[in-house]
């Protein structure tokens, strides 16, 4: 039976809530270890072998069911934080990228051959090589491969949100779902359980499509009792400035289009440069990023106000 993320039990004779009980009582299972998270926090080396490795299950997988590419980082992640960062030899993260690619293409029942899986450049590896490696994996994980991840949450907490509108709530979990695969590559989620960053995930695109309502939401949320409130406020602060990057690199975009007032500016800017970048610091570049998020974050806020009212808490 193919591995669904947002129902990764394979005991169906449980009621609902009995299933979301063994959720949230077996996701640390399948987390990285917190020394993981502090060697990565306290290397920015490591750092960049993470996202170099993670860059390339995305582009192993980019012709496949992102999910799959998910499943992939998740056992990347927990492989390293079982058996230690390896060496950073190129053909080691290669070989590392394809079998947890391999392995989460196996789980989710997709039709593969290895050697669609290498690429058109760089080493290629025979198949005995990857098997080797995929069974490294396996005892590294203990053979726990139907990872709990955040989108086994995602029906759970969203079902605390008491939305009545089908596309409504499509369109949050759409967005979400959006957040939660950016949010993979953040170092400083990792900390924090598949649950929270789902309830994060949920609440973030509940604040930016339906900000009146997201007090409400805020509280369900906070009120259920396998949510550790603490957690919750850092894991949300950390997304904020996620989302918020994300905008900006949009904003930058539109910004940047060439109009007559735009030249005009450049041209300004150009003859005054000189004068000016010796005076630049640190606190002005933060004040004028300062200036362009709450830009940002009003004209997001114009965006879904219309929305909002149509819907009452």
């Amino acid at each position: 039976m193919e591995f669904d993320l947002e129902n990764p039990l394979t005991n169906f004779n449980e009621s609902h809530s009995d299933v979301f009980t063994s959720l949230f009582l077996t996701e640390s299972e399948h987390m990285p270890s917190e020394n993981y998270f502090q060697s990565l926090k306290a290397n920015d080396f490591d750092i960049t072998v993470r996202r170099e490795t993670i860059s390339l299950i995305s582009q192993l997988s980019c012709n496949l069911d992102p999910l799959l590419s998910y499943l992939a980082v998740n056992y990347h992640d927990r492989f390293l934080s079982s058996q230690g960062l390896l060496q950073p030899k190129p053909w080691v993260l290669r070989l590392l990228a394809i079998s947890c690619v391999s392995l989460a293409a196996k789980m989710k029942e997709t039709e593969h051959f290895l050697v669609d899986f290498q690429g058109d450049g760089g080493l290629i590896f025979d198949t005995q090589t990857i098997e080797r490696m995929e069974v490294l994996i396996l005892g590294a994980l203990k053979w726990r491969m139907r990872s709990v991840t955040p989108f086994s949450f995602i029906s759970y907490f969203i079902s605390l949100f008491k939305l009545r509108d089908p596309p409504l709530k499509q369109a949050i979990k759409a967005r979400a779902t959006e957040i939660i695969f950016k949010a993979q590559n953040e170092i400083k989620l990792l900390e924090f359980k598949p649950s929270i960053i789902a309830a994060s995930a949920l609440l973030s695109a509940a604040h930016e499509l339906l900000p009146l309502q997201y007090p409400c939401f805020r509280k369900a949320t906070s009120n259920c009792s396998y949510v550790n409130k603490e957690k919750l406020l850092q894991c949300y602060s950390a997304m904020q400035d996620i989302v918020i990057d994300g905008y900006e690199s949009v904003f930058d975009m539109v910004s940047s289009s060439v109009t007559p007032a735009n030249v005009l500016d450049q041209q300004f800017s150009s003859a005054e440069s000189e004068k000016t970048n010796a005076i630049i610091t640190s606190s002005t570049l933060r004040s004028e990023r300062d200036i362009k998020r709450r830009r940002i974050i009003g004209y997001c806020d114009n965006l879904t106000v219309q929305i909002s009212r149509i819907q009452q808490c």
